[in-house]
């Protein structure tokens, strides 16, 4: 007599897939939620300039852009060819730059407010009349920690 009887014929049964299409259309739905497109269209020509000594921002919740630059072709009939300064999604004039930084203050946490930078994505082209009006509009403002973007230059 054998104590052992040896199953043969009888496989595992295969594992479903019914459910995976339900699992992956879940997954697109939730990055599509979460995920956070560019805020405003950049209406400017930049072609910000080149630097060594680069340091990366580490919360960019607390900056808020502002750009200078030349609009481009699509704008130029408009607003010309001088340099404008873009706030967010839109053009606009030096007294409204208070008011910018303002209302992205109030939309921080209470906490947050002081640690605000405001980043200069200034195009290389532009003259430093307009960016020093921008830098005195950030002063009244109260805006003191300012910073200017640029792109690394090439190691040679």
């Amino acid at each position: 007599m054998s104590m052992f009887k040896k199953k043969r014929g009888k496989a595992n049964p295969a594992i479903s897939t019914a459910s995976l299409p339900d699992i992956i259309f879940m997954l697109l739905f939730f990055f599509m939620v979460v995920t956070k497109l560019r805020d405003a269209e950049l209406k400017l020509n930049i072609n910000t300039p080149s630097a060594t000594e680069l340091t990366k921002l580490e919360k960019k919740s607390l900056v808020n852009f502002i750009f200078v630059g030349t609009p481009t072709k699509k704008y130029q009939d408009t607003y010309g060819t001088s340099p404008r300064i873009q706030l967010g999604d839109k053009f606009a004039e030096l007294d409204e730059i208070a008011k910018f930084v303002e209302e992205h203050r109030l939309s921080l946490d209470e906490k947050q407010r002081p640690a605000v930078i405001s980043s200069l994505k200034v195009d290389g082209e532009t003259t430093m009349g307009i960016v020093t009006d921008v830098k005195t509009e950030l002063r009244k403002a109260n805006q003191l920690k300012v910073n200017y973007s640029a792109k690394p230059a090439d190691k040679r």
